[in-house]
């Protein structure tokens, strides 16, 4: 089993390392029903005639088969409407037991009039899953505010003459921008690389005499999270981490018959990641294809492909992500008529380099909404990195520095005390993070009162309507109301956000469960949001 809270699923290759994934979210887990005592507890309706869908099953499939379809299943909700914090209280105590089969931590703050109206353990250390984005996000608002872009640019070392021949190399700079991919870019997997290839020939450019210098120096060399486990590594969710990153760090494979002989190339091209094709063109519609990597980096596509067979894709993690980008620039720079004399390569930019060219992400706004909703794992390590960094670009980023800049964050300004968090990623992903629902209610709070509040509320899915909540707590007082982040792990289920009580209160809570009785922990939180959004003490 892998981590459900993830972006795509991946389908592992025998023994490669490499990942054959869908675009799919991660699936969803069959709800179970709870037990436990419920003051003036409701039923929640459900359409009549509606037949309840079975969940999705997490199977291993075979190599070239397609991911089964998403189905999910949507029990009942139940909730109570407790008119008193004492009635709030024992309700929820009821809801969510001690940690006889598991841990459990929670709190429930009011935002509108200070008080505390729920706790269970509190202080807690425990796995956040991804709810740790939410530190992630509110470190990367709080040092570069809602408007801040990144910058992926292109840099000359040498001159230009009035022939467009440039004397030296062309560098492309990496600034940790997670938005280089169709999902926030939009156009084609390597569409970024397009359109800056395409300035610089405009620039002028028409041949250069030295190398593609990928430049990834922003970050440290480290690729891949202290603790991440090496049974994620093939996997979408655990793609590589740069500076200089391009499509989410993943490739597509594209296998196809052709006329006269089977025709395999990679979305988005790059000459930083050579493909051996040795695919054979067969009768009949089937395909059966592997995929394996080369000492030297590259992949060697095998097997067959019928002559009335559809095209087939596969989804690769890249493992030097630098490298991949700027082979991509460095395709897109042959494509749009500029000739290259020499070689790829990784190194930094000269000081004295002349950019003749840039793209700018959109605003991280717009990234941090596209994290939290579908919890994407890179987006929150290269912010993460980047806040370590600041909106100087000084220093080199990583996970490191960027979590001691969240510490001297989390106690001068949100007011969490020292050891209630510790960050080893920015996702959530590994197993050393550790975090207590105070610390998370904390911050919750001072995202609501900062200046990027709007951005931090509207980048957290909604129950029974968006994103990781969109098939949760439908047809309850928390449907359209209650805004959380998510966080599963086959180790923990977590929620953790904000919900307004029915008397107009907003309420910042979060429900941190650690134990393998997940499914049982996600029905009874569910249970207690919809309980949070029919509270109206009087």
């Amino acid at each position: 089993m892998v981590p459900q809270d993830l972006t795509r699923r991946a389908l592992l290759l025998g023994a490669c390392t490499l990942a054959i994934a869908t675009t799919a979210s991660g699936s969803t887990p069959e709800a179970v029903a709870a037990a436990g005592r419920q003051k003036q507890a409701i039923a929640a309706p459900v359409p009549k005639g509606t037949a309840a869908r079975k969940p999705p099953v997490r199977r291993r499939a075979p190599r070239a088969a397609k991911a089964p379809p998403r189905r999910v299943r949507t029990h009942p909700v139940t909730w109570s409407s407790p008119l008193t914090v004492n009635a709030l209280a024992a309700d929820l105590s009821a809801l969510v037991p001690g940690p006889s089969r598991g841990h459990w931590g929670g709190m429930v703050v009011s935002l509108t009039r200070g008080d505390t109206l729920w706790n269970l353990r509190p202080g807690a250390s425990l796995l956040p899953a991804s709810t740790m984005k939410l530190f992630t996000s509110a470190l990367a608002l709080e040092r570069f505010g809602p408007a801040w872009q990144f910058r992926t640019e292109a840099f000359r070392d040498g001159p230009l003459g009035p022939d467009g021949v440039l004397k030296g190399n062309l560098v492309l700079r990496g600034d940790g921008d997670p938005s280089l991919s169709p999902r926030l870019f939009g156009g084609a997997p390597g569409e970024a690389m397009t359109r800056l290839a395409r300035e610089v020939a405009a620039a002028g450019v028409k041949r250069i005499t030295g190398d593609i210098i990928a430049d990834g120096s922003a970050f440290d060399d480290r690729r891949i999270p202290e603790g991440w486990k090496k049974k994620y590594l093939g996997a979408s969710y655990a793609a590589r981490i740069s500076a200089l990153s391009l499509n989410e760090n993943l490739v597509w494979v594209v296998v196809a018959p052709g006329a006269k002989s089977a025709e395999v190339r990679t979305e988005p091209a790059s000459a930083g990641l050579p493909v051996i094709n040795e695919v054979k063109l067969v009768t009949g519609r089937g395909a059966r294809v592997r995929v394996g990597r080369n000492p030297n980096g590259a992949l060697t596509v095998r097997g067959t492909i019928g002559a009335r067979a559809g095209e087939r894709r596969w989804s690769y993690v890249v493992d030097d992500p630098a490298l991949f980008t700027a082979g991509a620039f460095k395709t897109a720079l042959e494509e749009a008529g500029v000739r290259i004399g020499g070689t790829l390569r990784e190194g930094a930019t000269p000081p004295l380099a002349t950019r003749v060219g840039s793209v700018s992400s959109p605003p991280l706004s717009q990234i941090v909404g596209a994290m939290n909703g579908e919890s994407i794992n890179l987006f929150a390590e290269l912010l993460f990195r980047n806040a370590a960094r600041g909106p100087g670009r000084t220093g080199i980023g990583s996970a490191d520095a960027a979590n001691v800049e969240l510490m001297q964050f989390l106690r001068q300004k949100v007011g969490v005390d020292s050891g209630a968090v510790l960050a080893k990623d920015g996702s959530g992903l590994s197993p050393l993070d550790r975090v207590t629902p105070r610390s998370l209610v904390k911050v919750l709070a001072y995202g609501n009162a900062s200046t990027w509040s709007s951005a931090f509320h509207e980048s957290l899915p909604v129950a029974g309507e968006s994103a990781t909540l969109r098939h949760r707590m439908r047809h309850t007082p928390a449907q359209g109301n209650l805004h959380a982040k998510t966080g599963t792990t086959n180790d923990v289920t977590s929620l953790a956000g904000y919900v307004t009580a029915k008397n107009g209160e907003l309420l910042a809570f979060a429900i941190v469960y650690n134990g393998t009785d997940r499914w049982r922990a996600r029905e009874r939180m569910d249970r207690a949001g919809a309980t949070l959004a029919a509270f109206a003490r009087q």
